[in-house]
């Protein structure tokens, strides 16, 4: 049983299928959509704030970054590119 609150009550949750994992959101608000990511190392938890405020006048998408929160890992590699900036605006695009 979870005992922690529901900081986006109201929201959707989705699971987003990309080519590199499955990618965890949040979905609420109305209006044009504004995707909100989070800073290392953090998940979408991080803009719970902030998004009723938000959500008001536009449809927010907060994701977890691949590898954090509820996202699935990308497939490791020695380089750890899967990781990079480019890779992960890559797999949100």
């Amino acid at each position: 049983m979870n005992d922690l609150p529901d900081l986006f009550a109201g929201y959707d949750r989705r699971i987003i299928k990309t080519a590199h994992g499955n990618i965890f959101a949040r979905i609420g608000g109305s209006g044009p959509p504004l995707l909100l990511l989070h800073g290392y190392p953090e998940t979408h938890v991080c803009w719970h704030r902030m998004a009723a405020r938000l959500a008001e006048h536009r449809t927010l998408v907060i994701a977890d970054l691949p590898g954090y929160g509820a996202s699935a890992c990308p497939a490791p590699d020695l380089r750890h590119e899967s990781y990079s900036k480019r890779a992960m605006a890559t797999t949100l695009r």
